[in-house]
């Protein structure tokens, strides 16, 4: 609804600048004169209107979170609740990728409740699967360090020159990394 009050101001502002003189309107008297129903219509709903975002209320995971190294990370987004996507940014440890970095897309990913599982694209002989939940960490509010954390078994599968797999399963907890603070509201003058 944003997008259409957005076109709507955008759509009134041309009229403005391209009518003029004395047949041009101030913005607030063209908003004042389209019918109220309309205008609240492009204000969107208010909170507790049973919208479609009320009704999937719950944790926002969706962020970037540490990885194994200093500099790696893991990018999780959910989408409708339930789908989950994103990718692995890390550092090769193979002979022709020691130190590139390395970005491994989910292959397949699920989110069912705080219980999350993703399974990476093999890159360079390697991928990963994550199994475990996503929960509430040290941070005291929204977009601290570690407000959410992922934490479970992380499996490393690497296949050799001759196809054979080898898996080396651990416990890891992943923290979620700070937001950054939106920019600055402009000067007004």
């Amino acid at each position: 609804m944003r997008e259409l009050r957005a076109v709507f101001v955008v759509s009134i502002s041309s009229l403005l600048l391209v009518g003029g003189g004395a047949a041009a309107c101030s913005l607030a008297m063209c908003l004042n004169s389209v019918p109220a129903v309309t205008i609240s219509a492009m204000q969107g709903p208010t909170r507790g209107a049973g919208t479609t975002q009320d009704t999937k209320a719950g944790p926002h995971y969706s962020g970037m979170y540490s990885f194994l190294k200093e500099g790696e990370f893991v990018q999780l987004t959910v989408e409708d609740g339930v789908q989950l996507t994103g990718f692995v940014s890390r550092y090769g440890d193979g002979e022709s990728d020691k130190g590139a970095f390395l970005d491994q897309f989910f292959k397949s990913g699920k989110l069912d409740g705080n219980k999350l599982s993703f399974t990476t694209e093999t890159v360079h002989g390697v991928w990963f699967d994550f199994t475990g939940t996503v929960e509430r960490g040290e941070g005291k509010n929204p977009g601290d360090e570690a407000y959410y954390v992922l934490k479970g078994t992380l499996t490393q599968n690497s296949t050799d020159v001759n196809k054979k797999v080898s898996s080396h399963s651990h416990s890891v907890l992943f923290k979620m990394f700070p937001q950054e603070a939106g920019p600055a509201p402009a000067a007004r003058n």
